[in-house]
């Protein structure tokens, strides 16, 4: 009998020290790569189909000037765009008219660009300075000026801005009182360029300023767009150029020349370096749409 039981002993000792080995740990899965670009892309459709655009006729806030809508373009109202300039684009808040946005570009589209429309009450710009600008030493005063207050920039925690040249020398139309030009901007230490085309429709007491943040590349299409905008805005009956009243209306301090130099360049660079870091941003957050909605402050209560 003990002979017996013996083997069974033994048999039932290995088997239960088979029984007390751990389970081998299986590996760990892979991570989930996070594909940046297409969170993006869908993150920016999503915000870009949830504004409200208008097409043809449009009163500008304020009854100063109205505007017949491109032909390619849309107009976004000025809630929305202060929204756009100021949530999405982290510019300080501030007084707008309104944006123009090609009619396949949204404030988040890839390689997007648009018109911001302000208005600037500085006065009557007299314009008989306009044949008399030599344009090539503006731009050197401007690099120099620009040069000189950036230490004050930096110090104030924003990049420095350095103007690298024109992109289209300044032209002003005699006949329709408008200005226009572009300048290439470069911020910080990098080397890219950012185009600002500025347009400036010279009225009784102050110019409606159109102003477009884009990639050089982009520049003959904002060109080509410059006929059709000029021809379908235009300041309201009595507030038009022609109707200065040297008794009663005031003269601005800046002339042409003083526009193209003059105090918009910290304003409009502000623009340009917003307009372009915005999407750098975006694409390194990388992460869950949680942390898309936290960085634009979506779904809280901060006030817009």
């Amino acid at each position: 009998m003990k002979k017996t039981l013996l083997p069974l002993f033994f048999l039932l000792l290995s088997t239960a020290g088979l029984a007390a080995k751990p389970k081998p740990t299986p590996p760990p899965k892979p991570a989930v790569a996070v594909d940046s670009a297409a969170l993006y892309r869908a993150f920016a459709d999503s915000v870009n189909s949830s504004f409200h655009y208008q097409q043809g006729h449009v009163a500008l806030p304020g009854g100063l000037g109205e505007l017949t809508v491109p032909k390619g373009f849309r107009y976004l109202d000025s809630t929305q765009s202060g929204y756009v300039l100021h949530k999405l684009w982290h510019n300080p808040p501030q007084t707008n008219l309104g944006m123009l946005f090609p009619v396949n570009k949204g404030p988040l589209s890839e390689s997007n660009w648009g018109y911001i429309i302000q208005y600037e009450a500085l006065g009557y710009v007299k314009d008989d300075d306009a044949d008399d600008i030599d344009y090539d030493e503006l731009l050197e005063t401007m690099q120099k000026e620009s040069e000189e207050e950036n230490p004050a920039r930096e110090e104030a925690g924003y990049e420095a801005v350095h103007v690298y040249g024109w992109g289209a020398k300044p032209y002003y139309d005699k006949q329709q009182h408008t200005l226009h030009w572009a300048k290439l901007l470069r911020f910080g230490s990098g080397l890219e360029q950012t185009l600002n085309y500025n347009v400036r429709i010279l009225g009784r007491k102050g110019v409606l300023i159109f102003n477009a943040v884009a990639d050089p590349a982009q520049l003959p299409e904002i060109k080509q767009s410059i006929p059709g905008l000029l021809a379908n805005v235009q300041f309201v009956r009595g507030e038009q150029y022609r109707d200065f009243n040297p008794k009663l209306d005031e003269v601005a301090a800046y002339s042409i020349g003083g526009l193209v130099a003059g105090k918009v360049l910290a304003k409009v660079g502000a623009f340009a370096l917003i307009a372009k870091f915005w999407k750098v941003i975006i694409l390194a957050i990388g992460g869950a749409w949680a942390a898309i909605k936290r960085f634009f402050g979506f779904g809280s209560k901060e006030e817009s």
